[in-house]
């Protein structure tokens, strides 16, 4: 049962048309002390709330009854129906616990899909309380091939993951860089309903802002001077799919307002065309950075941040999980072995210790790399601590006779990729500790990625 909360007899009576069409039922408060009332003596599975009541526009008295419904049900979710003017009311909802909100004018999916997002999440399986699933349990219901690692830091964020998956509720996950993000993006979209559709994944941090209506939403022939050919956008790209939008929060303001339009209301206009299109898909974001700390700075909407953080995941640090570097550590010693045709290759279990005490600032992916060019280096088939040490020292070694070359022996520009390259590789692909070494931004950095070529 559904209660609708609204004070227009017309959009109460829409409303619970549109849901007996789709299955539900529904009853209808036209006050807030109806609607309290009502909550009392009912158990409802949600509630639609309308912010303005009795002709107000400061939405005060709605945002005190989602207090009074959360106080009296904490338990209920609550979507919360406004002005698109007024999404700022919107998101002090959300800051007091509503499950998601609905901008008018709204469409019929849009309900729909929230509707259906919200309960699917409500009643998603609960483990046992105060015993987590074992990884045994976990692989037995979800599909985490690609993720190892036994850790309960990391077993609780797959439990999150295995209850959302089989919804559509966007999902932000966060974490340092080489944690994993993308993995979990793909082991989100495995274990859904979209499965077999497309998983696109865009680097928001590698798109210039000139270009990102262009990559985002396609555009048409003769929208710009360079725009010889139709180009589809990676959002019809994604339809009926799931799209990943890595590094988030790089993404500039001008950008951010775009994106936000289309995660709003699930429509986009092609560049160089004004007939508005409709997509379908999951988005899942990623970021190593603070968003919540962005916003408060003012470099990140806090609009968009609820719309993508309806569910958050926060993947653990290596070196916060040391007792899963031994199974790491072999698994991509087995890979590395196959790419390289050598049989018989092992790490010393006093290497394996070596390993689990380092701090590992670029996480699974310094873990990999290390390993790789151990094996490359030393051209033993048991490697030791003495092996992983010679190996940085010659990273070290390396890279301070490199650091800078005879005069009129390199361009500029090639000096300028050298070294990023360079911090690259002393960093294990950290972007966000080479750009900060470089004194530029991550968008700089990604810039310069485009620029020389070079892949991260």
């Amino acid at each position: 049962m559904i209660l609708i909360v609204d004070d227009d007899p017309s959009i109460v009576a829409s409303l619970a048309l549109l849901l007996k069409q789709a299955g539900y039922q529904s009853a209808s408060a036209s006050t807030p002390a109806q609607a309290l009332a009502m909550i009392g003596n009912k158990d409802f599975e949600l509630a639609l709330q309308d912010m303005n009541f009795s002709r107000q526009t400061s939405g005060d008295e709605g945002l005190q009854l989602l207090k009074d419904i959360k106080l009296q049900k904490p338990e209920l979710p609550v979507i919360l129906i406004t002005a698109w003017g007024s999404i700022p009311l919107a998101v002090r909802g959300m800051r007091e616990g509503a499950a998601d909100f609905i901008t008018k004018p709204w469409t019929n999916q849009q309900i729909l899909e929230a509707v259906k997002t919200v309960l699917s999440l409500a009643k998603a399986p609960q483990w046992r309380a105060g015993c987590p699933p074992s990884r045994a349990e976990l692989d037995a219901a979800f599909d985490y091939r690609n993720i190892l690692g036994s850790d309960p830091k990391l077993l609780k964020a797959l439990e999150i993951l295995g209850r959302v998956s089989a919804t559509d509720a966007s999902v932000l996950v966060t974490g340092e860089s080489g944690t994993g993000k993308e993995l979990v993006a793909e082991a989100i979209h495995q274990n859904s309903a979209r499965r077999n559709g497309p998983f696109v994944k865009v680097n928001l941090g590698g798109i210039a802002t000139s270009l990102f209506e262009s990559e985002m939403f396609g555009h048409t022939k003769g929208a710009f001077t360079d725009a010889h050919q139709n180009r589809r956008g990676r959002f019809e790209i994604a339809d009926g799919g799931t799209i990943f939008l890595d590094e988030i929060g790089d993404l500039n303001a001008a950008s951010q307002v775009k994106l936000l339009r289309v995660l709003q209301d699930r429509t986009y206009e092609v560049l160089g065309s004004s007939t508005p299109r409709t997509v379908n898909v999951r988005v899942v974001s990623a970021t190593n950075r603070n968003l919540p700390e962005l916003v408060s700075r003012g470099e990140f909407r806090e609009d968009l941040l609820y719309r993508l953080n309806l569910i958050a995941v926060h993947l653990p640090a290596l070196r916060d999980r040391p007792g899963d570097v031994p199974e790491l550590a072999m698994y991509f010693l087995q890979n590395i072995a196959k790419v390289y045709r050598r049989s018989g290759l092992s790490i010393s279990p006093s290497a394996l210790e070596w390993l689990q005490h380092r701090e590992w600032p670029g996480n699974v992916r310094q873990l990999r790399h290390l390993i790789e060019r151990a094996v490359l280096i030393a051209q033993v088939d048991e490697l030791r601590p003495a092996d992983f040490l010679h190996t940085l020292e010659m990273e070290a070694v390396g890279s301070r006779r490199e650091s800078m070359p005879d005069p009129g022996a390199m361009t500029m520009d090639e000096m300028e990729r050298a070294m990023i390259l360079r911090c690259m590789n002393h960093f294990s692909g950290n972007i966000t500790k080479v750009a900060e070494s470089l004194g530029m931004s991550r968008a700089a950095l990604y810039r310069r990625f485009e620029k020389f070529g070079i892949k991260s």
